[in-house]
């Protein structure tokens, strides 16, 4: 088996790469998909906080647990970061 990806997800003899933002920041990555934990990971965000995943037009935005997995192979997802919730901290 090989680790080389298909012809057909190669251009010009290099392999796809997928686009994400988290933050307003791009990353590029070769999987076509990806999940909370490496989001954050590759992010460098903080591991207790929680990653959300801009819903488009009208559609609400949806938490990504870390072992969610989103399929970036239809366009670039827009990903935002908040800090855990606190209740009754002072």
């Amino acid at each position: 088996m090989s680790d080389q990806a298909p012809e057909s997800q190669q251009h010009q003899g290099h392999p796809k790469e997928y686009h994400f933002f988290v933050d307003g920041t791009r990353y590029d990555i070769a999987q076509s998909s990806i999940n909370g934990a490496d989001i954050k990971r590759i992010a460098h965000v903080d591991p207790s906080y929680q990653v959300f995943l801009e819903g488009d037009g009208s559609a609400p935005d949806q938490p990504i647990a870390d072992a969610t997995s989103v399929d970036l192979t239809h366009g670039a997802k827009h990903f935002y970061t908040a800090p855990p919730a606190t209740f009754g901290g002072e």
